[in-house]
C-alpha cells in the first residue's frame, strides 16, 4: 500500500485482474428510428463487448440535452434524456402501436437533431395517451412507485419542463420574474395549471428509467459494467440552478457573478469558457454535500462507476469573470477539496470513480487524486511530444491507472494522425518502435500499446476501433455546433474487428469471465 493510500476505500481496479471497454455513446448505436436507443441494438451491443472478452462499456452523460445537443450541458443532472426511448420497447410495453413508429428514411451515419426534436417526443406523448386509456395494472403501479421514490428531484424537473413549454423553450432566466424567482404562489399556480403536461414530463422519465434499468440488468447477466460520466458542472439553464440557487454564485437576476471554463491548453489557444455558474461551496459544505450526494447516488443506481469528468475543479475551477469574451482571463480558486470525498466516502462507503485529471494538472490535484486511491487518466494521443518523462507515455503508468487510445474531445486517432507535421508522426514511429506504421495501422497500434500496459483499465473508442478518420469524431471542444452527431451502421461492426480485440484482450491478460447470453 502506498502511503497516499487511503485504506479504508476499496479500489476501483485491480492490480491483479486487469480489464478493457470500449467507449461509444448510446446516441451512436445503430437504430432504425434516427438515433440511438436503450432496446435491442443496445442489447446486441452489450452481447458483442461480452463476446468479446470486454467488461466495461464507457457511455457519456444520459441527460436530456439542450441547444448544441452536448451531453454535458443538460437540462437536469437527475434527469434521463428521451431521445434515447427506444420504440419498441414501448411496442413491447403496450404503449404504441408498430404502425405508430413506422421508420422514417432517417440518415444511418449521423443523429438530425433537429428531426429528433420532432420524431421523439410525439411518440412519447403518444405513449402518455395509450397509457392514460389502457395502461396495465403493473405499469401504473409501477410508475406511482417511481414519482414517489424520485419526487426530491422530480417534481421540480416537470414543473421546469412544463414552464419551458410555456415561455416557448426560452432558458428559465429569461421568464417573467415571478417564476425566476420561484413566488410560492405563482409556482403553486402554475403546478395546478399544468398539472396533466407536469404528469406527463414525469411518465417520460418514467419510460425512460424503467428502459435504462433493463438495459443495465442484462450488461449485468453478461458481466459488462457501465462506465458513466458526470459533467463536473451543471447548465445554467437548468432544472437544479432554477430550483435551488442557493448552491450557486448567481446575483438577484439568477445570473451566473462567475463563469466556469478552463485556461488556454493544449484544446484551445484562448481556453474553453463553458458559461456554467459555479458552486457555492460554503452552501454545499453547510449541509454536508447533500445535493451531491444525491446526484451521485443517481447516477451510480444507473451505472457501475463514474468519470468524474473536469476532477481537478474538485481541487480549484478556473473562475472567468462575468461577460469576459474568452476563458483567458480568470483565476483558480478553491474547491471543496478532500472535505467532499470524506463525505462521499462516508455515505457510500465506497469511491467508484475514475478522475478525468487532464488539461492543467497541478500537484494538489494529484494529491486530491492519490489521497482516496482514484485511478487517473492517460490518454496515448497527448504522449508523443519527446519528452521522456510524459505522464501520458505507457512506461509512467501504474496499475491504478486507466490508459485511453483517446476520448470524445480528442479526434479518431486515424484522424490525429493524418493531421501530425512529419516530424511529430516519425516520433509516434520511433516512441512505438513501429518504423513502417502507417495510417492504416496507427489506430491499431495505439490499441495494442493500451492493453499491453500496465493499466488496470484499457478503453479505446469505438472509431479507433473501427479505424475511422476524422469524419467520424465525436465532439470538437469550443465548438458549439455540430458535435455529438456521430452514428455506427450495423454493417460497419465487422466480426472480425471483434475478434481481434477479443484476441488481443485475452493475450494481454485482460479479459473477462466468459457469460454466456440467456
Amino acid at each position: 500500500m502506498s502511503e497516499n493510500q487511503n485504506p479504508q476505500t476499496p479500489a476501483l481496479l485491480s492490480p491483479n485482474d486487469p480489464a478493457a471497454g470500449v467507449l461509444l455513446h448510446v446516441t451512436s448505436l445503430p437504430s432504425p428510428y434516427g438515433i440511438g436507443d436503450l432496446g435491442p441494438a443496445a442489447i446486441a451491443w452489450v452481447d458483442r463487448l461480452a463476446d468479446a472478452g470486454q467488461r466495461w462499456w464507457q457511455i457519456l452523460p444520459l441527460g436530456p440535452t439542450g441547444l448544441g445537443n452536448s451531453p454535458y450541458d443538460p437540462l437536469s443532472t437527475f434527469a434521463g434524456n428521451l431521445h434515447l426511448l427506444s420504440p419498441d420497447w414501448l411496442i413491447e410495453d403496450g404503449l404504441l402501436e408498430p404502425s405508430d413508429c413506422e421508420r422514417v428514411d432517417h440518415p444511418t451515419h449521423y443523429v438530425d437533431f433537429d428531426r429528433i426534436r420532432v420524431i421523439k417526443p410525439r411518440l412519447a406523448e403518444l405513449a402518455w395517451k395509450n397509457f392514460q386509456s389502457h395502461g396495465s395494472t403493473a405499469l401504473r403501479e409501477a410508475f406511482a412507485a417511481f414519482c414517489g421514490a424520485q419526487a426530491h428531484w422530480l417534481n421540480d424537473y416537470a414543473l421546469f419542463i412544463a414552464l419551458k413549454e410555456r415561455f416557448s423553450g426560452a432558458s428559465f432566466y429569461s421568464w417573467p420574474h415571478e417564476f425566476v424567482r420561484r413566488d410560492p404562489d405563482v409556482i403553486a399556480q402554475a403546478r395546478q395549471e399544468l398539472a396533466p403536461r407536469i404528469e406527463q414530463a414525469r411518465f417520460g422519465q418514467f419510460l425512460f428509467f424503467r428502459q435504462w434499468h433493463r438495459l443495465r440488468e442484462h450488461a449485468a447477466r453478461r458481466n459488462v459494467r457501465i462506465l458513466g460520466d458526470l459533467p463536473f458542472f451543471v447548465s445554467h439553464d437548468s432544472s437544479e440552478v432554477w430550483a435551488h440557487p442557493e448552491l450557486f454564485l448567481l446575483d438577484a437576476n439568477r445570473q451566473p457573478l462567475v463563469a466556469a471554463g478552463v485556461p488556454p491548453d493544449y484544446f484551445s489557444a484562448t481556453g474553453q469558457l463553458w458559461g456554467n455558474p459555479i458552486y457555492d461551496w460554503n452552501a454545499m459544505q453547510r449541509n454536508e454535500y447533500r445535493w451531491w450526494m444525491n446526484r451521485l447516488r443517481a447516477l451510480l443506481t444507473l451505472v457501475d462507476a463514474v468519470r468524474l469528468d473536469h476532477f481537478r475543479a474538485f481541487a480549484a475551477a478556473w473562475h472567468v469573470p462575468a461577460g469576459a469574451p474568452t476563458a483567458e482571463t480568470g483565476k483558480w480558486v478553491p474547491g471543496p477539496g478532500a472535505d467532499f470525498f470524506v463525505q462521499a466516502q462516508y455515505t457510500f462507503g465506497r469511491l467508484p470513480f475514475i478522475a478525468e485529471d487532464l488539461g492543467l494538472i497541478t500537484d494538489d490535484v494529484r494529491a486530491l487524486r492519490d489521497a482516496f486511491h482514484l485511478p487517473g487518466m492517460r490518454v496515448l494521443q497527448f504522449a508523443f511530444d519527446g519528452d521522456p518523462d510524459n505522464l501520458f507515455l505507457p512506461h509512467m503508468y501504474d496499475e491504478n491507472t486507466a490508459v485511453f487510445t483517446g476520448t470524445h474531445d480528442n479526434d479518431t486517432t486515424r484522424g490525429w494522425y493524418a493531421e501530425l507535421p512529419e516530424k511529430s508522426r516519425k516520433l509516434v514511429r520511433e516512441t512505438l518502435d513501429r518504423p513502417d506504421l502507417d495510417a492504416d495501422e496507427v489506430a491499431w497500434a495505439l490499441i495494442e500499446t493500451a492493453w499491453s500496459s500496465k493499466a488496470g483499465l484499457a478503453i479505446a473508442p469505438l472509431q479507433d476501433l473501427l479505424n475511422l478518420g476524422s469524419d467520424a469524431r465525436m465532439n470538437i471542444p469550443g465548438l458549439a455546433a455540430g458535435n455529438w452527431s456521430w452514428r455506427v451502421t450495423e454493417e460497419m461492426l465487422d466480426d472480425q474487428v471483434f475478434e481481434r480485440l477479443h484476441e488481443l484482450t485475452r493475450r494481454t491478460g485482460r479479459e473477462a469471465s466468459a457469460v454466456p447470453a440467456r
